[in-house]
């Protein structure tokens, strides 16, 4: 299955990108997030210098309903927060994708890493763009599961290829040492192991991109 990271450029409007770019110094991590009825709640971990002055603009923020600091550090404090204005997590619920936290917010800019269907992944730059947020795919990539692509014998040799070293740089383990060691042929091992890694970068290279 695809697993994208996207970088979500958040409208000057928003409450969050507005103050993010104020303090660009300091990183804003969402632990957790979730819609409540017309509404999000929030659990953020701040990180950077003069915490407090941040804190106390979210506070006076028209967007935040409430706010309650649940830890404060040197440089590092935890909020939890509940906002009218939690776009980017409408955008993902009505993506109907899990959102996967963390999320960094610097600089007006949000990072997030999403795995979705490809037609979940469209609709989540649709959604976006509904929102007035415009994102940039950082990479993209589709998650091989071996256990439907390779058969029994090539997951076993692939595994012990691992975990000798085999495709160490610089290699630890020879293609005669991994035979020996799992009890085939060099030539065996060579065949099985070129069958497998074809298929592996097959599957890889046929990584889906986001309309």
């Amino acid at each position: 299955m695809p697993r994208a990271k996207l970088n979500v450029t958040l409208p000057n409007g928003l409450w969050v990108a507005r103050l993010s770019r104020e303090h660009p110094e300091v990183q804003f991590l969402v632990l957790a997030a979730l819609p409540a009825d017309g509404t999000g709640i929030g659990l953020v971990e701040l990180r950077g210098p003069d915490l407090q002055a941040v804190v106390g603009a979210m506070a006076e923020a028209a967007a935040v309903i409430s706010l309650e600091s649940l830890q404060s550090a040197d440089e590092k404090e935890i909020v939890r927060f509940e906002t009218d204005e939690p776009l980017l997590l409408f955008a993902i619920q009505q993506s109907a994708i899990p959102l996967e936290p963390p999320v960094e917010i610097r600089d007006g800019v949000a990072s997030l890493e999403v795995t979705a269907p490809r037609e979940r992944l469209s609709t989540l730059g649709t959604q976006l763009g509904g929102f007035g947020m415009n994102f940039d795919v950082e990479y993209i990539t589709q998650s091989i599961d071996t256990d439907d692509l390779l058969t029994d014998r090539q997951r076993r040799l692939v595994s012990a290829a691992i975990e000798r070293g085999y495709y160490n740089t610089p290699r630890e383990c020879s293609l005669s040492e991994l035979a020996e060691a799992v009890g085939i042929a060099k030539s065996t091992a060579s065949e099985t192991l070129h069958r497998a890694e074809g298929a592996i970068i097959k599957r890889h290279m046929s990584t889906p991109s986001i309309d």
